[in-house]
């Protein structure tokens, strides 16, 4: 479990117990299946990372709910809903080379409109192969967009660099160059899956 969770799990068990002292045992249950939800919402599983070069992985887990092809790159939404795992993981190995925090609204993580309107947090990060946005974004339900690196840091593929508490999105804009590995519809793990792979002359 992350340290960002502790508390959250640590109010209700406690909570739970007073209310187990006074015999309250309806409100106990309560705060007990809180308790344990919170513990599973802020769970940290163990993820194989690909090692194979020039490919790009899902920054966290989900649901794949767009793909379209901007003029800026290729996106990639993942919608996360409150029973995914909420910790984002670096796409490719990399130097953070801007990191922008956007306040804005709370609209459906699932709406389209959400990549534009709600608050975000966008971290560039470039190798020598490429470079690709990562943006996490909140929903309705999200409270705090949390990142842990700073601007300068270097991310290894699969690296964890933060969370979206509660129901959110995460966006990838990854290079035209990119060829998408995945479809709208596809389950993916953060570090796990690959979402696109990187032309490259040659091939």
């Amino acid at each position: 479990m992350v340290k960002e969770g502790i508390p959250f799990v640590l109010v209700p068990g406690i909570i739970f117990v007073g209310f187990v002292l006074l015999g309250w045992w309806i409100a106990a249950a309560l705060f007990l299946f809180l308790c344990l939800f919170m513990a599973f919402f802020f769970r940290d599983p163990k993820r194989v990372v690909p090692t194979e070069p020039n490919i790009v992985v899902s920054a966290a887990d989900g649901r794949v709910t767009r793909i379209e092809e901007t003029p800026e790159g290729k996106l990639v939404s993942v919608f996360l809903s409150p029973i995914d795992v909420h910790i984002n993981r670096s796409p490719i190995a990399g130097k953070i080379t801007n990191i922008e925090y956007t306040p804005g609204k709370k609209l459906p993580a699932t709406s389209n409109n959400a990549s534009f309107v709600n608050e975000r947090n966008s971290l560039l990060i470039e190798s020598p192969e490429m470079t690709v946005k990562c943006t996490q974004i909140a929903g309705i339900l999200a409270r705090r967009i949390v990142c842990w690196p700073h601007t300068g840091d270097n991310l290894e593929r699969g690296q964890k660099f933060g969370l979206i508490k509660f129901s959110s999105r995460t966006d990838l804009l990854m290079p035209n160059d990119v060829t998408i590995e995945v479809r709208v519809g596809d389950k993916v793990k953060g570090g796990e899956t690959i979402i696109g792979r990187l032309a490259v002359s040659g091939e």
